[in-house]
């Protein structure tokens, strides 16, 4: 049966149900298998020929090792991974791995899915009030918020920088009510980071509720992000040639769940680690040192963080990280270059966090000439970034239906300043 065990190394190892439900282990670290399977040769010689549920199925089986029943994992598998994650080539040899065809327009769906039915399995049986708190720089609280939506037993909270995300992006998580709490905190994402470790950290409070994370800081988070690396391998035409994968990067969740998805067979040879000015991962992967810096707003403000929890965990997988890892950042300006140059190009939108995993790969791809198969990931429909891709491109995305009808609601929210105790005290409530 798997166990996790905390980045910190000071827990006892624990159970799948314990490492969900807590989030955040009691010394402030954060979960990690404590071994990572290989997928078996069998898998990968008929991997062309399954749907993308049987590959996710297939890889969580694997991964999880037995702590959920198998039957109980294919109906958490069928009810969260209910949309595609097509690879469409854009140019020879160069393709966009598409996560943006769930409810929310947003690669985090996949996450946010997985996570509530995993939840929600377990906490079917204990009938108590779960509080589920989750700080987000863009996409990751419109996920949450619709995938625990009416869930029983369940209160989501959602902290988010006052005036540093998209309308889309705010309006996707903010106009639920019901059991969604949307806290506009008067800070940056890392504010919102740090007042969630906080609570989790509060010995106090989590005696008074049951509190667990919603962030890439829960190991439930990751697994389900592994399904779609695979999925983009069987979907190559041409598989042998070498394969790099552009990860556009913020909390750093989505390339982890790549680098588990590499240690249990994906034959990737490179990860790019791509992200704007929030450059303190590519800074390190050049010089070895780590130096979280406060985060600077920008366009692609998903991945506007400054201190990436998800580095412990990447230096817990690959003890060889600045070899197996090519990073790179890039500006708003290159960015907003790329979105023009591939628009006119290949009549392909991209949105900023997308263009800047382009800008990744290309980067990449021009110091190893040779002949690759480069996937970028493109992790957000341009339709949540409408008014930038219309300035910058001269495009208008369209619309999806449901976007549409989420920005003509009112949103409903709380503003709190980055206060600690103002939280908690919201939380006792």
């Amino acid at each position: 049966m798997i166990q996790f065990y905390s980045t910190q190394g000071k827990c006892v190892k624990v159970s799948l149900e314990e490492a969900v439900m807590k989030g955040l282990a009691d010394d402030g670290g954060l979960y990690m298998p404590e071994h990572i399977p290989q997928l078996p040769d069998s898998f990968f010689q008929k991997i062309r020929s399954l749907s993308f549920q049987e590959i996710s199925f297939e890889v969580a089986k694997t991964l999880l090792q037995g702590a959920i029943p198998k039957r109980d994992l294919k109906n958490i598998i069928e009810r969260a991974v209910a949309f595609d994650a097509p690879l469409v080539e854009i140019f020879p040899g160069i393709y966009s791995l598409e996560l943006f065809h769930g409810p929310t327009l947003s690669f985090k769906d996949f996450g946010a899915r997985f996570m509530a039915e995993l939840m929600g399995y377990f906490a079917k049986q204990k009938g108590e009030m779960l509080n589920i708190l989750a700080a987000t720089s863009g996409d990751t609280g419109s996920a949450v918020a619709q995938a625990f939506l009416d869930v029983p037993n369940t209160r989501v909270w959602i902290l988010y920088p006052k005036g540093k995300i998209s309308e889309s992006q705010e309006k996707q998580m903010t106009t639920f009510g019901q059991n969604i709490v949307a806290l506009e905190v008067e800070g940056t994402f890392d504010d919102c980071q740090k007042l969630v470790k906080q609570a989790f950290s509060d010995q106090d409070l989590r005696e008074k509720m049951a509190l667990t994370s919603a962030n890439s800081i829960n190991i439930a988070r990751l697994i389900p992000q592994t399904f779609y690396y695979f999925y983009a391998y069987a979907q190559l035409q041409k598989p042998d040639l070498p394969l790099i994968i552009s990860v556009p990067c913020g909390n750093f969740g989505n390339l982890t769940a790549g680098l588990i998805a590499k240690r249990m067979g994906l034959p990737v040879s490179h990860f790019v680690a791509a992200t704007n000015a929030n450059d303190s991962v590519p800074k390190y992967l050049k010089t070895g040192i780590f130096n979280p810096q406060p985060s600077i707003k920008t366009l692609s403000n998903a991945m506007d963080v400054g201190n990436p929890s998800n580095f412990a965990r990447m230096l817990f997988l690959d003890k060889q990280l600045r070899q197996d890892l090519f990073g790179a950042s890039f500006s708003d300006p290159e960015t907003e270059s790329a979105m023009r140059e591939v628009f006119e190009q290949s009549g392909y939108l991209l949105d900023p966090h997308g263009a800047v995993a382009y800008l990744g790969l290309s980067a990449f791809l021009k110091q190893h000439p040779g002949k690759a198969n480069g996937i970028f990931l493109e992790t957000a429909d341009p339709a949540k970034f409408a008014e930038d891709v219309k300035q910058i491109t001269g495009q208008n995305p369209p619309i999806p239906e449901r976007l549409k009808k989420v920005l003509a609601k009112e949103k409903q929210t709380l503003v709190i300043p980055a206060e600690y105790d103002k939280l908690k005290a919201l939380l006792c409530k």
